[in-house]
């Protein structure tokens, strides 16, 4: 079963261009540097799957003309992951019972605090996204089916905390992550797409650099290799333009298809 993936934001947390700043990537003319926050669209099998819904949902979803969602996955609870969630509101009105939304323990906790009233048997507010919240389980390759796909659970180390990468089929999406712990490697093994952080060229606490997520793409080797969560440290053509290795991210596909089932 073929499924199509669209980009919806590779941007980093505070996007690009990033508010206040006249460098040569946030003052580009070029569209491929400006990066909305980091989300993408799976679309299979007449269904709909998002990873992440930051705080540019909105737009994001108007510009790609999403009209159904049928389930949306979460990464981790940092703002801009998850502050688009109550966009879904009018999403969720079309055809749901309740839309049904995934995340670790902890990424539920935040969405059920920051979100609250969304989730609040009481005194709730009519037009409140109707979406039900699954606790996935923790354990690494763990899989949620959802309309005929598997999504196993990729953990990854974002800094000092543990968040979940994505495996669905023959692809995988690894945003926000500092390094993939060994007991994660023979998840990701023979793939065909593979999305990862790749923040800016130097070394950062929390985030892949440039040169490290090069070496991760020659480790595992999948066929395509993709960046996202990048800043406006990165020229988008300066990078795409000069590959330093035969497996080096492409950037300018804005949808990919590949083998999910």
């Amino acid at each position: 079963m073929e499924a199509t993936l669209t980009f919806l934001g590779t941007g980093t947390s505070m996007g690009v261009p990033t508010l206040g700043c006249d460098c040569a990537v946030c003052t580009s003319t070029d569209p491929h540097n400006r990066r909305t926050r980091p989300s993408i669209r799976l679309a299979y099998n007449t269904h709909t799957v998002l990873i992440d819904t930051g705080p540019d949902f909105h737009a994001q979803a108007l510009r790609e003309g999403i009209r159904r969602v049928d389930a949306v996955l979460y990464t981790h609870g940092h703002a801009d992951h998850v502050m688009g969630f109550d966009d879904l509101r009018p999403l969720s009105f079309r055809g749901h019972d309740q839309l049904p939304v995934y995340a670790d323990q902890e990424t539920a906790d935040n969405i059920e605090r920051i979100f609250e009233y969304t989730f609040r048997k009481e005194d709730r507010y009519p037009t409140s996204a109707r979406v039900q919240i699954h606790r996935i389980d923790p354990t690494p390759g763990a899989g949620v089916e959802l309309f005929g796909a598997c999504f196993q659970r990729i953990p990854v180390t974002h800094g000092r905390q543990e968040i979940t990468g994505y495996r669905f089929g023959s692809a995988a999406y690894l945003t926000d992550m500092s390094d993939i712990p060994d007991v994660s490697i023979p998840l990701l093994q023979d793939l065909d797409v593979l999305i990862i952080d790749a923040l800016r060229r130097d070394p950062h606490p929390s985030h892949s650099h440039l040169n490290k997520s090069v070496a991760i793409v020659e480790q595992l080797k999948p066929k395509r290799a993709f960046f996202t969560h990048m800043s406006h440290d990165l020229d988008h053509d300066a990078n795409q333009c000069q590959p330093p290795h035969p497996h080096a991210p492409g950037l300018r596909r804005q949808q990919i298809k590949f083998e999910i089932a």
